[in-house]
């Protein structure tokens, strides 16, 4: 259901929250949240999308807020923790925010840092939690199929769970997948931008380029959404967020928590990125999960305390409301 747009303004509250370190260039992360009759939604595609590509996330918070998740088949998801492109020496800290995860996601290929910045984080990962833990590289698409060979055979070291969208382009992800066999280099490659910001969703397992599938309901249009594209790709999935705030994290949880098979913890442990979060009781991990429960604890809430002292006002505030106008448009 798509609600008339004034409904939609008369609730939306564009926020801005402060992370306790920069992620994805972040250092303020802005959203907004509006309440329908099912309860929360968030609408927060980054600045630089444009309306056809962020329609989808407004999709997606509009399913939340007024529609219904499927069934859930386990009652909490295991979560990763996820560690920025940060100096050895904030490693420590931001793991402490991750509460008993037994996985870490490591940002890898920041603009500006080197290939030893990389191997550096890693290594301290594994320093620090050993060798029980999984360890996961994301480059959000920045290398070309040469640096991704060189990159992943000397991070092969610190022994990878997976690599994360290592190259920007289907193709590039088959050949580098059969250049990692060739030479003896064990890291599966998961498709992460090959899938929520493709127009064929699928293409990454029709053509053998990812041994499994990362999906986020945000950009992908919602549950449902995603639901069936992980059902079309029947490859592994991972459910990971958006930098969302606790109510886009719930929905990843709703999606998590319903798929047929999850193998592997998700990335929904994000909120801890955040020095600040609109819900009473933010979902971060507890013991390395966060349970359906507390989930839909955070989208039914009659109130979100946290949106009071955050609100965008001023131009900030006028920017997202015309977005999401446009968005609203585009349904």
């Amino acid at each position: 259901m798509t609600p008339d747009l004034p409904e939609l303004l008369a609730s939306a509250v564009p926020v801005g929250l402060p992370m306790r370190v920069r992620f994805r260039g972040v250092d303020v992360r802005e959203t907004v949240l509006f309440r329908g009759p099912a309860g929360w939604g968030e609408f927060g595609p980054f600045p630089e999308y444009d309306d056809a590509e962020a329609s989808r996330w407004l999709a997606a918070g509009l399913a939340s807020a007024w529609g219904a998740w499927p069934e859930p088949v386990r009652d909490a998801v295991e979560i990763n923790a996820t560690v920025p492109a940060v100096g050895p020496d904030r490693v420590a800290d931001v793991l402490a925010g991750f509460d008993g995860c037994r996985t870490v996601k490591v940002k890898v290929a920041e603009r500006g840092q080197t290939l030893d910045n990389d191997v550096a984080r890693v290594a301290e990962v594994r320093a620090l939690l050993g060798t029980a833990v999984n360890v996961r590289v994301d480059a959000n698409a920045a290398w070309t199929v040469d640096q991704a060979r060189e990159a992943l055979t000397r991070l092969s070291a610190y022994d990878l769970q997976y690599a994360e969208q290592p190259c920007a382009e289907v193709h590039e992800l088959a050949e580098l997948r059969l250049l990692l066999a060739q030479h003896g280099v064990d890291v599966p490659i998961a498709a992460d931008e090959s899938v929520r910001r493709a127009e064929d969703p699928v293409r990454v397992a029709r053509e053998g380029a990812a041994d499994l599938v990362v999906v986020k309901v945000a950009p992908l249009g919602g549950v449902d959404a995603a639901l069936r594209i992980v059902a079309e790709c029947g490859l592994p999935a991972v459910v990971s967020s958006a930098l969302d705030t606790s109510v886009g994290i719930a929905a990843g949880v709703a999606l998590a928590a319903a798929l047929p098979e999850l193998d592997h913890a998700c990335g929904l442990g994000t909120v801890g990125l955040l020095a600040a979060d609109v819900a009473e009781h933010p979902l971060v991990p507890v013991n390395g999960r966060i349970t359906v429960a507390d989930a839909r604890a955070v989208v039914s809430a009659a109130e979100q305390p946290g949106l009071a002292g955050h609100e965008l006002t001023g131009e900030r505030r006028a920017w997202w409301l015309q977005r999401l106008t446009r968005c609203h448009a585009l349904l």
